[in-house]
């Protein structure tokens, strides 16, 4: 059964399908977690014993940190499929994710800024953390314009993938750069069970918050996948009929 549900996804008409019915459900429940992340993590979780009120901008900054490094691994591992096996919509989930993860990367960069200008003092500095999330936005860029340099959307498939690949070396050094470098980033006390570590009612807001990031993502991704599907099939008999259908 598993195997013939990816076999079955792996045809663009079936994929474009399924896509249109989950949609509705990941927008739904996006924003519904949103709500409820947005307004415990706001309004109801208490204020660091450190600092203060200013830590809320936690509930913004790091899920979209976790997100920018897990879009990028799901951009790797599609890439790796689409060059062993050559399936053309693990191409799609490619390039179909690399704005959303551009967009979370940015945003983990632009609130990590504005939480550290009242912790250290200053708005950026070349910590191992921060640079090395600098340079996954610019892996995310690079990609973005090499698959529209590039005319023959296969061919920017094959390339796309190939960055993608070389750029994941960059995930575990991010994820790992507190650890190996004495940098002013904190380390992670999400996942921590000794002290210092996170109280549950900043945890369940900051996870809720994350869910809902990993709901939006799948919801745009399927949205643009969509479309890209439509462009890329545009001359197929199945999209004809359906803009047919759709025109009456």
């Amino acid at each position: 059964m598993i195997i013939r549900f990816f076999h079955q996804m792996g045809s663009p008409r079936y994929f474009y399908n399924v896509a249109g019915k989950l949609v509705p459900w990941f927008m739904v429940s996006f924003l519904i977690t949103l709500v409820f992340g947005l307004y415990y993590g706001l309004f109801v979780a208490p204020p660091d014993y450190q600092q203060g009120e200013s830590y809320r901008i936690m509930y913004i900054h790091v899920p979209s940190a976790w997100m920018s490094m897990f879009i990028y691994v799901v951009m790797a591992v599609s890439g790796l499929i689409s060059l062993v096996w050559r399936i053309k919509m693990t191409e799609i989930v490619v390039i179909s994710s690399a704005t959303v993860g551009a967009s979370f990367t940015f945003l983990a960069l632009a609130t990590g800024s504005l939480w550290g200008k009242p912790m250290w003092g200053t708005w950026w500095v070349w910590d191992a953390r921060l640079t090395s999330e600098l340079i996954l936005l610019f892996l995310y860029l690079g990609i973005i314009a090499l698959h529209s340099a590039i005319e023959d959307k296969r061919v920017a498939a094959r390339a796309v993938s190939i960055l993608a690949l070389v750029g994941v070396v960059n995930i575990p050094i991010i994820h790992y750069s507190v650890e190996w470098w004495n940098t002013l980033h904190q380390p992670a006390s999400v996942t921590k069970f000794d002290k210092p570590s996170m109280d549950i009612s900043m945890l369940i807001p900051l996870l809720t918050m994350a869910i809902s990031f990993k709901l939006y993502y799948g919801a745009v991704v399927l949205m643009r996948a969509r479309a890209e599907i439509v462009e890329r099939e545009r001359n197929s008999r199945w999209v004809q009929e359906m803009v047919e259908q759709e025109a009456k």
